[in-house]
């Protein structure tokens, strides 16, 4: 069989820019909105959004226990008091800004995606991040970390 000419390759389906960012502009607004919520409706009142069951049930803080009042304390300009509602989420919001600032650029200019990383590098960053966040869980709930949750 004869390879197909350029006129004749099949070739992808164009998407609108407009289409391309639905998903960034949905996620800006969902998290826009919660975090209104969250500064409307002040978390550090107990049981203002409901109880963590984690918590409930094994009376130790989890990794996101304090990520809502540290959500109120930011929009109130509070660093140090998100820091000391957890200190995990403050520092992961950067991290999550830059990936969303990646999206929302590819989205709006068309790049296709970049080259999936290997396996072992996924593998790699998903152990480090299960490392990093089962540390932060056992020492926050010990005497040696209460510092790490208010």
């Amino acid at each position: 069989m004869a390879p197909l000419t350029e006129a004749a390759q099949p070739t992808a389906p164009q998407t609108t820019r407009r289409s391309r960012m639905v998903g960034p502009v949905l996620v800006a607004g969902i998290v826009g909105a919660a975090t209104i919520a969250l500064h409307v409706r002040d978390p550090h009142d107990s049981g203002s959004w409901g109880y963590c069951p984690w918590k409930l049930l094994t009376g130790l803080d989890c990794p996101g226990c304090g990520s809502l009042r540290a959500v109120n304390d930011l929009t109130r300009g509070d660093l140090v008091g998100a820091a000391s509602s957890n200190l995990l989420f403050v520092a992961l919001i950067p991290v999550a800004v830059a990936l969303w600032i990646a999206w929302a650029r590819r989205s709006w200019t068309g790049e296709e995606r970049r080259p999936r990383p290997s396996a072992s590098t996924t593998r790699a960053v998903w152990v480090a991040a299960i490392v990093v966040t089962v540390a932060f869980t056992v020492l926050r709930n010990t005497p040696w970390g209460s510092w790490l949750h208010s």
